[in-house]
Parts: C-alpha cells; sequence; structure tokens
C-alpha cells in the first residue's frame, strides 16, 4: 500500500527527522525505536510498511534536506552518518518538495495545495496521501463565519480577508484533494465544524492535536495516578524551556497562549478539576532541539497531610516527535483504507489536546488504541 506523506512545514527539524527516520528505516539502517506502531501490540498487515512511505510536502523554507539534516546531525539529534549514508535518498525527497504558495486569494492557494497533492499522488502512483502538518504553532485563529459552513467558507475565501490560519488552510486544501489530515501541532487545522462537515462529506478520517511527547506525556500517567488513588491535587506548576524553532515560535504570546491551553487540559479533564498552578514556556536559544521540563506537584493525603513529587524531563523534541509523525501516517492511512470518517478519537494516545476522546488517561489511550489496530488488522470496521 503505496502511501504519500505530506509534511505542512517540511524542512523544519521534526518533518526532516521524520523523513530521515523513514528513510533509515526503510533502508535497514536503524531500528524503529520510539515508533508505537512496531510494538507487538500494534504490528499488523493494515498498516503500509516503511519501505511504502513516500515523503512531500510544502515549506515557506529554502534551505535543502541535506543541509538540515546535517545541522542535526551537528546538534546531535541525529547520527551523522545517517545524513551522510542517506544523501542521495534526501536528494530525491527534496525534489518532491513544494515551496508554500503566497499571494492572491486563500481560494486560490488552497487550489495550488490541491494540485501539488494530486500530482504527487500521480506521479508516485499512491493509493493515498496523509497530511501531517509539523508547522509552527499558530495563535487561536479569529472566529468567522465562514467557519461554521462549508457554503459561506468557500464563498469567503475567494475574496480578500484572511479566513482560515495557515494549518485550517492547509486542511482545507487536504480534504479538497480527498487526503486524511492529521494536525502535530496544537494549530486549529480541521478543528471548525465547516471542515469537520467537508471531511465527512469526502469519506475522509482525520486526527489531531499537538504531540504528547515530554512533559504532557508524563502528566497523562501521573494524573490518572493521583485521581485513582483519590489524593486531592493542590497545585501542579511547571516551567518549559527550550530553544530551537518551536522555541523561537512559542516566544510570541499568542501562540504561547495557545500551546499552554493546550497542555494544561490534560490535568482539568483527567482529575476533574484545575489545581493552582500554570505551566510556563520560554525560549532558551541555546538549548537548540533539545527541552527540559521541571514540574512541582503539591497534593494532600488522608487527614490533609502535605506532600509534593517533582520530576525533570529533559528531551530531545524532534526524536521524540518523529516516530509518532510516522506512527499516525501508517495507522490513519490504514483507517482510511478501512473506511473510516471523521476524527480519529483511538488515536488521542498521541495528543495532548486529542480529538473527541473520552478519556486523558495514557492507559486507557492504549487500550483503545490496542483495539482499533486490533480491528484494522482483522479487516473488520475501523
Amino acid at each position: 500500500m503505496r502511501t504519500g506523506v505530506w509534511l505542512v512545514g517540511a524542512r523544519g527539524s521534526v518533518a526532516t527527522t521524520s523523513i530521515v527516520g523513514g528513510l533509515a528505516l526503510r533502508a535497514g539502517l536503524t531500528a524503529p525505536t520510539g515508533c508505537v506502531t512496531e510494538l507487538p501490540a500494534l504490528r499488523g498487515p493494515a498498516l503500509p510498511a516503511f519501505t511504502d512511505l513516500v515523503f512531500g510536502g510544502h515549506d515557506l523554507a529554502t534551505t535543502p534536506l541535506t543541509k538540515r539534516a546535517e545541522t542535526l546531525a551537528d546538534a546531535g539529534v541525529l547520527p551523522g552518518r545517517l545524513a551522510a549514508t542517506l544523501a542521495a535518498d534526501l536528494a530525491a525527497v527534496e525534489e518532491e518538495l513544494r515551496p508554500a504558495p503566497t499571494g492572491g486569494t486563500q481560494a486560490e492557494r488552497a487550489a495550488t495545495v490541491v494540485a501539488d497533492l494530486a500530482a504527487f499522488r500521480q506521479r508516485h502512483r499512491l493509493a493515498r496521501v496523509v497530511v501531517v502538518n509539523v508547522s509552527a504553532t499558530e495563535a487561536a485563529a479569529r472566529p468567522h463565519p465562514g467557519h461554521a459552513d462549508p457554503a459561506a467558507l468557500r464563498a469567503a475565501l475567494a475574496g480578500p480577508d484572511e479566513v482560515l490560519p495557515p494549518s485550517s488552510l492547509y486542511a482545507y486544501a487536504a480534504v479538497e484533494a480527498g487526503c486524511p489530515y492529521v494536525d502535530f501541532t496544537p494549530s486549529t487545522g480541521l478543528r471548525l465544524p465547516a471542515l469537520a462537515e467537508l471531511a465527512v462529506a469526502r469519506d475522509l478520517p482525520y486526527a489531531g492535536h499537538d504531540g504528547k511527547t515530554g512533559e504532557t506525556l508524563v502528566k497523562s500517567v501521573l494524573a490518572p495516578m493521583f485521581a485513582m488513588r483519590h489524593l486531592a491535587v493542590r497545585s501542579w506548576s511547571g516551567v518549559n524551556l527550550l530553544g530551537g524553532g518551536d522555541g523561537a515560535t512559542l516566544a510570541d504570546p499568542a501562540a504561547n497562549a495557545a500551546k499552554v491551553e493546550s497542555k494544561q487540559r490534560v490535568l482539568g479533564e483527567t482529575l476533574g478539576y484545575l489545581p493552582q498552578g500554570q505551566t510556563r514556556i520560554e525560549y532558551v536559544e541555546e538549548l537548540g532541539d533539545f527541552k527540559t521540563a521541571w514540574d512541582l506537584i503539591t497534593f494532600a493525603g488522608f487527614l490533609g497531610t502535605g506532600m509534593r513529587m517533582e520530576f525533570t524531563w529533559h528531551g530531545c523534541d524532534s526524536a521524540l516527535a518523529a516516530p509518532l509523525v510516522l506512527d499516525l501516517a501508517r495507522l490513519t492511512a490504514a483507517a482510511h483504507a478501512a473506511g473510516r470518517v471523521g476524527p480519529l478519537s483511538e488515536l488521542a494516545f498521541f495528543f495532548k489536546d486529542p480529538l473527541d476522546s473520552p478519556t486523558h488517561s495514557l492507559s486507557e489511550q492504549w487500550q483503545r488504541l490496542v483495539e482499533f489496530t486490533g480491528r484494522l488488522h482483522a479487516g473488520g470496521a475501523a
């Protein structure tokens, strides 16, 4: 099942690491460490093989992929030998990258993206193309009447206004091209009524939002523990320090607020209340593609005895995110092949702010994911 993986933000750190990782897996140069879909509970015939994945994408940046890979290797994100060994393969992927359209109306820009996706699918004789947004985090979308109705949206896009934020314009183009869409960022993406209605009308599945790779991953394990032990969490405060392009983007207050809201939601929905404290995100250029999170939790037990817990998470964002991007592309492609339509709530395991998920508990999300893939592999309805 030859499957296209079209990356929005294709020259960024996460996308480049995903491409290098996918090529390395295809060539047998690395183990699938971090790829959840290669665990025995999820592995099976319904998922496209790594050898079936074909990469393409859009970006405003023009730095060649080979150069981006070399930069990431110098930063310790990926092995230098891979950047060198896969230079020819990266150059081939480079030919499949297209400049993000600018200028004109949003309808015209969307049409360009649709044409690029259609040409990519035809050129490589792909069964389907999954569009994955790994671009910079956006501020929350400004309300517009077109967000609620497909007909009004189409009419508005043909006008001079910026009706949709970039993530949603790509989601619209993906749907118009008949492609499933995955948002690995906290941006708006397909999370607008008009876009959701269009996706269902085109029989397309979609997933998101905001890949769960670090501090929130730990929260999704610890918060259910406190809830199940009936311990009262009094406060939960966190400080996130990160560099790289994502950190620079989150230096913008509006983008920072969107990210913080996504990270905080897991606590309120898991505990049933929101404890005191905030999550703070700070840009530290020196950290590059690595990030550090420190959390302090205060809680009360029997007889009101006060206690505390602290943890520190130090990781490489791109190396944590890239295998999940590959997982999501494979799972979403399999869901599309099985005829699944609408939000893929069973993929909540991968997201901080998952669509239509009944739980934020990682263990419960894992069980739903196992059952979902089991149905896919059995050839039944997803």
